[in-house]
């Protein structure tokens, strides 16, 4: 295996990211766009997701294609980010038609950044037009950390943010990572520099700290005395060149998990609305498909680990940060 030339979601081909966010707001939104549309899935392992149009994503249901997916900050208010989407996407032509009507397909997610210190007294819901000015600033290349839905994330003792991570299999098949991580649980080792994410590190891609070396698992079983924000999110997106039916999407979306509870501990609460969504572009056939859907669901949750981790070592500091970014603690 080798990291993709961008070491980004977009190094599978066909796929782009568009970024916006409001800093005094301290919210955002992402948007994956496909260049034509693309099979998607979905698989939820939190207590307290927020979703749009994710029961459409089951293979049993009709339309089997998406034309992008969206990560939003701004909980409940956030599912208007794709409304946003779906009118920039229809002014383009693009849709799922119906007779003369063009529906864009746009599934969601969102999570809680409401008590981060930004400013969230609005009048009108911004997050429809930060849907519409991310996919126009869709692209191959993209920043991480305090970007788009990872503008106002927040983990238990660090900012969070958006990060993103690739591999390429010996097989010639992309595997990647996009990631807004905003967690209740912790992306670090008991309050040191060492993500625990450390194990799977390319290239020192996230500080190349390596694993803590004082480590008592015993100091993580009660973490949570004193639990102060109601609800967090971490949301991701996991996408293959790979030419996958909406059944093995769904199956790498659940592989992919594993990948969030390797760099988030704990992950998957109660409080958390943890949410995976696959994206398949099908550029490249299977040749052994039990044995490839199992490298390629391996490959998810290692991009995903790393990801998470690059999203909050790439954080940085604004006005009103409830939380120190990594690189205040220890970037220096």
């Amino acid at each position: 295996m080798k990291v993709g030339p961008r070491n980004l979601i977009t190094d599978v081909a066909g796929l782009r990211v568009g970024n916006s966010q409001d800093d005094t707001l301290k919210s955002g939104c992402t948007v994956l766009l496909g260049d034509k549309p693309f099979v998607a899935a979905v698989h939820v392992m939190g207590g307290a997701p927020g979703t749009r149009e994710t029961e459409l994503l089951a293979p049993d249901k009709l339309v089997q294609e998406v034309d992008a997916l969206v990560l939003s900050g701004g909980s409940a208010f956030g599912l208007d980010a794709p409304s946003g989407v779906c009118d920039g996407l229809r002014a383009m032509g693009r849709g799922f038609k119906v007779g003369d009507a063009i529906i864009p397909i746009v599934p969601g997610a969102i999570l809680f950044d409401l008590l981060n210190g930004g400013d969230k007294s609005w009048t009108d819901n911004p997050y429809k037009a930060l849907g519409l000015a991310a996919l126009a600033d869709a692209s191959d290349d993209f920043s991480l950390g305090t970007i788009g839905a990872g503008t106002g994330a927040t983990t238990r003792e660090l900012k969070g943010g958006l990060g993103s991570a690739s591999v390429v299999l010996e097989n010639g098949i992309t595997v990647a990572a996009l990631v807004a991580v905003n967690a209740i649980g912790s992306v670090v080792q008991q309050e040191q520099k060492h993500f625990w994410a450390a194990p799977f590190e390319v290239d020192s891609e996230y500080g190349g700290c390596g694993p803590a070396t004082n480590f008592d698992p015993l100091l993580d079983q009660q973490p949570f005395s004193h639990l102060d924000s109601g609800t967090n999110t971490t949301i991701a997106i996991v996408a293959t060149d790979a030419d996958l039916t909406q059944a093995q999407a769904t199956r790498m979306a659940v592989a992919a998990h594993d990948g969030m509870a390797r760099a988030i501990v704990p992950s998957h609460t109660p409080f958390d609305g943890d949410l995976i969504f696959a994206a398949a572009t099908g550029k490249i056939a299977l040749t052994d498909p039990p044995m490839d859907q199992l490298a390629i669901g391996d490959a998810a949750a290692f991009c995903l680990s790393r990801a998470i981790a690059r999203g909050v070592f790439e954080a940085t500091c604004a006005p009103a940060d409830t939380l120190p970014t990594w690189q205040d603690k220890w970037g220096g």
